[in-house]
């Protein structure tokens, strides 16, 4: 069994971590972020390369451009 049996009541838990609470619901927001931007630009670029005569490098091309004017736009 257990040797230690807390002394306060169970509601009351244990002291929280605010400051690193913070950082890592930061860290989820900007991960949640630039992922958002990513599948966004993949999505245009595949329609533009799929639905238009541009191609493959075209595509990239506007790849790398979305992306980039994306990360721009979101610091």
């Amino acid at each position: 069994m257990a040797e230690k049996q807390p002394d306060e009541p169970a509601e009351k838990g244990a002291e929280m971590d605010y400051a690193e609470h913070e950082r890592t619901y930061n860290l989820f927001l900007t991960i949640a972020k630039y992922t958002c931007l990513v599948v966004a630009a993949t999505l245009i670029a595949m329609a533009f390369g799929f639905f238009t005569a541009a191609g493959f490098i075209s595509s990239l091309i506007l790849f790398i451009l979305i992306c980039a004017l994306g990360v721009w736009m979101l610091r």
